[in-house]
């Protein structure tokens, strides 16, 4: 049965290389790497998936989100922190420096933004970046299958390889969706 865009969920890691300028723009303007660029490209308008991202500065957010540019790595204690958080911890951590920006928010209420009452849970999923990553994304998802905002039997498709072949079954992907969003 085919799966409209409206029922994807695209995960993608933050990226280093960030489009210059002041103040905060959309997560998915400012991260400019490779992965980014193909989504762009492959999915200009928006209409094949919703897009989150996994960030070890703002954590789980909605690629909408408004951030800054900031330069932060992904560690394994980060990591950690954010799976044993679960969709309930703020992200950045209350207490960090913010620079002006709002207290943080938790995976919950990007994910409530992103599926409204009413949608149908996500039935496709895929989460693109390097293994630290997944691993956080794989602890969102299952989270978020608990709480019925991805069906338990949403096909989770993983994407980690050189970033040639990411970028190819990344775009593979997009394509692969069916229907128009109406």
């Amino acid at each position: 049965m085919p799966v409209p865009p409206c029922s994807r969920l695209l995960i993608l890691a933050c990226s280093s290389s960030k489009r210059a300028g002041a103040g905060r723009i959309p997560a998915i303007e400012r991260y400019d790497g490779p992965l980014w660029r193909t989504l762009r490209h492959c999915d200009p308008e928006g209409r094949k998936a919703r897009v989150a991202f996994v960030s070890a500065r703002y954590g789980f957010r909605d690629a909408d989100s408004p951030i800054e540019a900031y330069d932060a790595r992904l560690t394994e204690e980060v990591a950690a922190g954010m799976i044993a958080g679960g969709t309930g911890t703020r992200w950045p951590r209350p207490g960090t420096p913010r620079g002006g920006m709002p207290e943080g928010k938790h995976p919950g209420i990007h994910i409530a933004r992103m599926i409204r009452r009413g949608d149908r849970p996500i039935e496709d999923v895929a989460l693109v970046g390097g293994w630290l990553y997944l691993r956080v994304m794989r602890a969102v998802v299952g989270e978020f299958q608990r709480r019925g905002k991805v069906a338990p039997t949403a096909r989770i498709v993983e994407i980690n390889a050189p970033i040639d072949i990411m970028r190819r079954e990344l775009r593979a992907w997009l394509e692969a969706f069916y229907g128009e969003v109406r």
